[in-house]
């Protein structure tokens, strides 16, 4: 029932950065991958459909920035 939580990230994110922050306060488990260092990891980005960071993703779900989508997504972690 573990679902893995991932954020895509760059080191100069702002944005990459508070969305760190604010799972690492939730209590929530993550993995952080870098588009900047692994063509890989920009190429799963884009199979979600963006082409830009930080984009989080829980289980199936994925989502860009730092939104209210993602407030939705920290909860759906919370109860994993």
């Amino acid at each position: 029932m573990n679902k893995q939580v991932i954020v895509y990230t760059t080191n100069d994110c702002i944005e990459c950065t508070m969305v760190k922050q604010v799972l690492t306060q939730e209590g929530i488990p993550f993995e952080t991958r870098d588009i900047s260092t692994n063509a890989k990891f920009q190429e799963e980005v884009e199979k979600y459909g963006f082409l830009g960071v930080p984009v989080t993703v829980v289980g199936n779900r994925a989502v860009k920035g730092f939104t209210n989508d993602l407030k939705e997504l920290i909860e759906i972690a919370k109860g994993m």
